[in-house]
């Protein structure tokens, strides 16, 4: 059966969104086509009439998780104001809420890895979202330039990674908690 045009774009977009949740919850390697095309409701045979290739939807889910998580921190920042933008963005990103639900939180975690290995459209897709989050941190306060940026995306970043990592939800707390000291933030 032919879809529209306007089907088939809303049916794409079902498939990234998808993608993305995946991708972020178990990496790459862990989600296969014809799972995600199962959480949309479509067959596995429709990905090929919509993706050259499982590395082609990767580099487009990871682009569009990026931008979502750009427009939140743009939204953060904004409503903290100039002075506390960076704080609230740092604030948000080291909750055990974010920490506790990967599917919905940043793709540089879980997609560092396969956009190494992989590099291609998945790495330049990766490099584009993570320069575009260090510019919105690097504007979010006029203490912050792109070398504390890049030092506060690392520390944020990295604490995260090993907060989900460890499997013990003390020292997940812990790491949590340090990284928020160390950061200047409330406990």
């Amino acid at each position: 059966m032919k879809v529209s045009r306007d089907q088939a774009a809303r049916n794409r977009e079902k498939v990234v969104d998808a993608a993305s949740r995946l991708f972020r919850a178990r990496g790459l390697e862990g989600v296969g086509i014809g799972e995600v095309m199962r959480e949309c409701g479509l067959t596995h045979g429709g990905f090929y009439n919509q993706f050259n290739s499982k590395e082609a939807l990767a580099a487009e889910a990871c682009a569009a998780s990026l931008a979502t998580s750009a427009q939140r921190w743009r939204g953060l920042a904004e409503a903290a104001g100039q002075g506390d933008a960076p704080a609230a963005i740092a604030d948000n990103y080291l909750s055990p809420r974010n920490r506790d639900a990967p599917e919905t939180g940043c793709a540089l975690i879980a997609l560092a890895p396969d956009a190494a290995r992989r590099g291609g459209d998945l790495a330049h897709a990766f490099c584009h979202g993570f320069e575009e989050l260090a510019a919105i941190l690097e504007q979010a306060g006029p203490e912050m330039n792109r070398q504390d940026a890049l030092a506060r995306m690392a520390q944020m970043v990295g604490a995260m990674a090993l907060a989900r990592g460890v499997g013990d939800p003390v020292l997940s707390d812990e790491i949590l908690a340090a990284t928020r000291h160390a950061l200047g933030l409330s406990a």
